[in-house]
């Protein structure tokens, strides 16, 4: 994994499978899947509406939502 910036983005979570912890945030348009591990607090649970911050990150050669905290 590899942090695309240092710079923090913000987003909404669009969708989270809380079953599978599997969820995607939306930031301006572009759409950044994440794993519930990637939630800051540990808790490896979201809402969807929630507003977030997060950095980019490139894994298997796609964008992935990593550090993801709520605002």
């Amino acid at each position: 994994m590899v942090v695309i910036s240092e710079q923090r983005i913000s987003g909404v979570v669009a969708d989270f499978d809380d079953p599978r912890g599997l969820g995607h945030i939306n930031a301006d348009g572009i759409v950044y899947p994440f794993h519930c591990v990637s939630i800051a607090d540990g808790s490896r649970s979201i809402a969807v509406g929630d507003h977030v911050s997060f950095v980019a990150l490139a894994k298997l050669g796609r964008h992935e939502a990593g550090d993801i905290r709520s605002q």
